[in-house]
């Protein structure tokens, strides 16, 4: 007698496309991904169309400290050369001229909420400009000492009346201190002041 050929059998794979789902779900929930990070700054707001053009503000020498950043990564502060260590400590003093020295930012009265009448450095401006060859690390770097300089000067005035931190504060009261520390960060647009050898 002839046997019969025996066929292979089908594989049911009507529940594949579900497995694959479940599996892209699960992977999607599982995986963190990574967030874009970048510089915290505030663009100025839209000049009103009916306002004239003015382009010669005109700011005092002893409001603005000036930083620049060469080819070399080497940083220099108002003229004086130093390293990045110091550009914090250098930026505070600036920022809050508690002895009020006459070559530092100028002081004016504010009525501050919480704090009453004050004189702060409203009109100080950190100029700060890089050589088109200087590394993103060291750009990064001084970013990152300046912005700790105004959070440390926060976090000072934020423990002295409360005996918080900054970023424990509600939104009013960081707005105050905010009033007494404006964080003016001006950028050039990176140019070439030496070329490399």
């Amino acid at each position: 007698m002839a046997r019969k050929k025996r066929g292979v059998p089908e594989i049911n794979s009507s529940s594949t496309a579900d497995i694959a789902f479940l599996l892209l779900i699960f992977f999607l929930i599982t995986t963190s991904m990574d967030t874009d990070r970048g510089l915290a700054r505030q663009l100025p707001p839209p000049p009103d169309p009916n306002q004239q053009a003015n382009n010669d503000v005109k700011l005092k020498e002893r409001n603005v400290l000036v930083v620049r950043l060469n080819f070399n990564d080497e940083l220099m502060c108002n003229g004086e050369y130093m390293t990045i260590h110091d550009i914090r400590r250098k930026a505070k003093e600036f920022i809050a001229n508690p002895m009020d020295d006459s070559k530092m930012p100028e002081k004016h009265p504010m009525n501050v909420p919480f704090f009453g009448d004050m004189m702060v450095t409203k009109n100080h401006v950190i100029s700060l400009s890089c050589d088109r060859g200087t590394s993103y690390q060291a750009y990064i770097s001084v970013q990152n000492e300046l912005v700790a300089a105004y959070n440390e000067l926060r976090d000072e005035t934020a423990q002295q009346k409360w005996g918080k931190n900054y970023a424990d504060l509600d939104e009013v009261q960081q707005e105050a201190i905010r009033k007494i520390y404006p964080q003016k960060i001006s950028e050039a647009e990176p140019k070439s002041y030496g070329d490399k050898k």
